[in-house]
């Protein structure tokens, strides 16, 4: 996909990798961004920057992804790229409470459910559309130290395969974006990056040329990290020798439960 003349929506766009991606897209000539995001403030900002509009939705609220694409739509056409970024992280593993548990799904799993619920029926009948779904590489991995963040992100890419599989040959077209440390919001106050930076941290803008690059090139992973790909393959071949050497890296970065 070219991303000029079409007409995006990035959710969580008010900060960090959604803003970047913003931004990227409006360089790249994008006819209309919206920007989604519950900071008004900066969500403004960033649509005033990229000449967009933005708008306040909550992202796990089904009705208000839902009443968020039949504006856009209404407004300017169809939505050519979705992108899915909004996300949250939380610490911990069986302790942590049922409802962060559900806040965390709610916002990493079913705001991709719900927002392929509102798009899928007008993309499928013109035969074409594009979901970007930020995954972040624990979703091919893990994340050490949150059993939340690990398993919803690993949800995430499990959804967006299926959609690729069930939908890839009536043209719509999905991507999951999993990079390691970037520096935004998230990490923020985490030397380096914690764990999810031992290869490095990278800047919001960096990522965003290897994004518009994967979208060029319609590819189902996008790695801002490419390592990660090295260590998704070292998954698939040998599982228990991965998990060893995930506990060892386990053991210098948190403490057992």
């Amino acid at each position: 996909m070219e991303i000029a003349g079409r007409n995006i929506v990035v959710t969580g766009g008010a900060n960090g990798i959604g803003r970047a991606l913003c931004e990227r897209f409006a360089k790249e000539g994008a006819a209309r961004i919206t920007v989604v995001d519950l900071d008004e403030d900066n969500a403004a900002k960033v649509a005033e920057s990229v000449g967009g509009i933005s708008r306040r939705v909550d992202v796990a609220n089904r009705d208000e992804i839902e009443a968020l694409v039949r504006e856009v739509e209404e407004a300017s056409g169809p939505i050519d790229l979705f992108v899915s970024n909004a996300g949250i992280a939380i610490p911990g593993g069986p302790e942590v409470e049922v409802d962060a548990w559900n806040r965390i799904w709610d916002i990493n799993v079913m705001a991709h459910v719900h927002a392929a619920h509102a798009l899928l029926p007008s993309m499928l009948e013109r035969g074409e559309g594009y979901l970007l779904n930020t995954c972040s590489a624990a979703g091919l991995l893990s994340q050490i130290g949150s059993a939340p963040y690990a398993v919803t992100k690993h949800a995430a890419v499990a959804f967006a395969e299926w959609i690729s599989i069930t939908y890839g040959n009536r043209g719509i077209k999905v991507s999951v974006l999993c990079p390691q440390a970037v520096r935004t919001n998230m990490t923020a106050g985490v030397e380096g990056g914690g764990v999810a930076g031992v290869d490095g941290m990278i800047e919001p803008e960096e990522l965003a040329e290897t994004t518009v690059a994967g979208l060029r090139s319609e590819e189902f992973l996008i790695l801002p990290h490419e390592t990660v790909r090295k260590y998704y393959a070292r998954k698939g071949q040998d599982i228990d020798r991965w998990l060893a050497g995930m506990r060892r890296l386990a053991d210098q970065y948190s403490e057992p439960i």
